[in-house]
């Protein structure tokens, strides 16, 4: 029972701030601290970033039926340049960036920076611009940064966009479908992990397949109605999403309460 309570809160956390502005990844981390889980499992982590992709797949699968169909081959080069700035971070700093995951307070430091960078946006001008290479570019540099625990991605891409006026709900497509090479290369990486013996999480510690599939659907379902929210937002009043910026600064109050 108590492992079913720890894979529904983290499916949620994971649904929830997979795509709104305040860090998957950070809230995870806080999330296992509050349950008292050092590590969830490789399988289950992989599964719940597997679940959100699922989640993009569905929600956008015009898009992805469209570019399939006609080919239209400067977006998905454009999304292939995107993920470039984040995979030659991770192999640079992989070592840096993984020891990040143990320390709570410095995901609740990051958790505040990017509040300011959702807050910041507020005064930035809105625009109607398409996602040009540069942007694409300058997108993929903002979703490298995110590689922190405690940095959203949805938040700094969506921030990066904004400063290059793009037109607010192409820059949130263009930012959830830019996110499926590196989940995908994430997972393919973990499965490579788990098959060659790798793997950091010790086999006891893996939550059984059951409770992995409920997990992973629960978060795609999540995910697609936390988009849906997303884009409400975005297409309403400037500045009106970074309200979710909230979330992360309310996170903070569990490190002051002394998680460790």
């Amino acid at each position: 029972m108590r492992e079913f309570f720890d894979v529904t809160v983290l499916s949620v956390l994971q649904g929830v701030a997979e795509f709104l502005p305040i860090s998957s990844s950070g809230h995870l981390v806080i999330g296992q601290h509050m349950l008292g889980l050092d590590v969830p499992g490789v399988r289950l982590d992989l599964m719940l970033h597997f679940g959100t992709l699922v989640s993009i797949c569905a929600f956008y699968w015009r898009t992805i039926w469209r570019i399939t169909v006609r080919f239209e081959w400067q977006y998905v080069l454009k999304i292939a340049l995107s993920a470039l700035p984040a995979v030659v971070v991770y192999f640079c700093f992989k070592d840096f960036i993984e020891g990040l995951f143990e320390n709570a307070k410095m995901v609740g430091a990051l958790l505040m920076f990017t509040g300011a960078v959702l807050i910041g946006t507020r005064y930035l001008p809105r625009g109607s611009r398409e996602v040009c290479w540069g942007r694409a570019l300058l997108m993929g540099c903002a979703q490298a940064l995110a590689l922190l625990p405690g940095v959203s991605r949805s938040g700094m891409t969506l921030a990066s966009a904004r400063t290059g006026r793009v037109d607010a709900e192409a820059a949130a497509e263009f930012s959830f479908l830019m996110s499926a090479p590196l989940i995908i290369g994430g997972v393919l990486l973990e499965i490579l992990k788990t098959l060659r013996g790798t793997s950091a999480a010790p086999a006891a510690a893996e939550i059984g397949w059951g409770l992995t599939i409920y997990g992973a659907a629960l978060a795609a379902v999540v995910g697609y109605f936390s988009l849906a929210v997303l884009l409400r937002a975005l297409k309403g009043r400037p500045g009106r999403w970074t309200s979710h910026a909230n979330f992360g600064i309310i996170s903070l109050q569990f490190l002051k309460k002394g998680i460790r």
